[in-house]
Formats: C-alpha cells, structure tokens, sequence
C-alpha cells in the first residue's frame, strides 16, 4: 500500500505553503485545504477491506492499523467500528473492542452481530450477566442464529445454569443439527451431572459430525478410561491428542469450560505412560486446529 501523510501533517504542510509574509499579513485570508469527505470516506472503505482480508490470514498486527485509520476516514460507518472492534478483541484488547463495537452499535442499533461480539467480549472480561445480555439483544435482531445461541448457552454454563445452558444449546442444534460444539457441551455438562452414559453419548453424536474434533474425542476416551474401557479409552486419548495437542493441557480444557469432574479424572488420564508417549513433541506435528 502506497504510504499515506496523516491528515493532520496535510493541514500542517499546507499552511506553511500557504504563509503569508508580515507586511500583508493582514490584507490576506489564509488558504485552508479543501479535503473531499467523500473520497476519505473511500480511501477509509479500502482500508478497512485491505484490513479484513489480513484478519482472514490472521495477520491482525498489519490489519489493525489500517482498521484504526479506517475508522477516522470513514468515522460513520458502521461496519469499520465492527472490523475494528473484532480486531481488538483477536489482540486481546477488550477494553479497545468494547469501545469499537459500542460507537458500532451507536451507528446500527440493529446489528445483531455487533451485538454478539459485545457479548463476546464481557464473557472474556468474565462479566457474564452482561454477556446474556447483549447475547439476549443480538438473539432478539437474529432469534435462529446458532453460535448465538450456544454463545449464550455458554453464558449460562458459567453463571451455574446449567438448564438453561442446555436449553440454548439444543436450540442451536435444532437449527444446525451437526452444529457439534453444542452437542459436545451438552456432553459436558452431563458429565458433571454424573450421567456419564448420556455424556458420551453427546460426544459419539459430536465425532460422528467432526471425525477430527479433538475435543470430543479426548472426553469420550477419558469417560471410557474413568469406567473401566482402557483399550478404547487410551485409543481415543492418543488419536485426540494426534490431531491437536492443546488438549493436553489442563488449563486449555477449563478455558473450553470442563468443568470440575472431568477436569479430575482427565488429569489422571493425562498423566498415563501410554498419553504421555502420545503427547511428546513430534518431528511434523499437525498444524494446532483454529
């Protein structure tokens, strides 16, 4: 991208073009540059396009400046504050996301994905009554929308209330029946409910949509292990952790909301001679899964 003079140093090299000498200082009107609103507003539009295809390659450093000035050449568009706010949030500066996303929701009350992304955001701040609240709001402008509905599901699981998370869950399912990341938290919370059958039931469902979901894999093969299936439990471990080594780490799986059972009985399961020789560094480790 050619390299652009900041509006501010524009003004500046103008005016001292534009300085008229002490003795007809006063008999001159100082030229001022006439800037066309419209053609920022395009340059500001070309940014913000050159900044969400970088965010598709996940180069968020080289994409989010460009937002930032977007913002400033194109300020009324609603759709910029959006980018740059889900930018924000990819840098891990919910503070700045928040405040995008809000000038966002100022422009376009009726953005039901401004509202999920502010959700989003206080669920990472674990504000999570605020989370159900714009969770609620975007579900009010887009009332099918799945990863909506398990964001809020997910909200629910946090705050204990673990009916009604599975009441969002289901609901994302009915509307995108192999939408397994919900299939896979209903699993989850059966589990800490002691249903420990209808748990891996869930995760069956999940594979059997997402052959290479990790997740689902290693909390079936823990659950077998925990009940006395070791061939099959072990298998599942070691095939999980083959496709993303993440799963391997405690911490991870309580950021991908285990809960306190399955955290137990997984640490156990990890600690295996069997699933520690699975988790060793390999010479061409498949690439983490996103």
């Amino acid at each position: 991208m050619p390299k652009r003079i900041g509006l501010i140093s524009l003004l500046v090299v103008c005016s001292l073009c534009n300085m008229p000498s002490s003795a007809d200082a006063q008999a001159l009107i100082p030229h001022t540059l006439q800037l066309d609103a419209v053609k920022l507003e395009q340059q500001g539009l070309s940014l913000a396009q050159e900044a969400a295809q970088l965010a598709q390659f996940q180069q968020f450093e080289l994409a989010l400046p460009r937002a930032r000035l977007a913002s400033q050449l194109a300020p009324k568009n609603d759709k910029v504050w959006f980018l740059l706010g889900g930018l924000y949030l990819q840098s891990k500066n919910v503070d700045g996301g928040i405040a995008a996303l809000k000038k966002a929701q100022y422009l376009n009350p009726k953005n039901g994905d401004v509202q999920f992304a502010l959700g989003s955001a206080y669920f990472q701040q674990e504000k999570y009554q605020e989370a159900v609240g714009y969770f609620q709001s975007g579900l009010k402008l887009k009332p099918n929308d799945p990863e909506g509905l398990f964001d809020l599901g997910n909200a629910y699981y946090k705050q204990g209330k673990l009916p009604d998370a599975i009441a969002q869950y289901n609901k994302a399912i009915s509307t995108q029946k192999k939408f397994w990341p919900a299939i896979n938290n209903v699993g989850l919370i059966l589990y800490e409910q002691g249903n420990v059958q209808g748990a891996i039931k869930q995760w069956q469902t999940a594979v059997g949509i997402e052959k290479q979901a990790a997740e689902p894999l290693l909390a079936m093969g823990v659950a077998l292990y925990t009940k006395g299936d070791h061939g099959q439990g072990l298998a599942m471990g070691e095939a999980a952790l083959r496709i993303d080594e993440r799963y391997g780490d405690l911490d991870f799986l309580k950021q991908n909301l285990w809960g306190q059972r399955l955290l137990a009985d997984t640490k156990t399961f990890l600690a295996l001679p069997p699933i520690q020789a699975a988790r060793q560094p390999r010479e061409n480790p498949p690439s983490p899964k996103q």
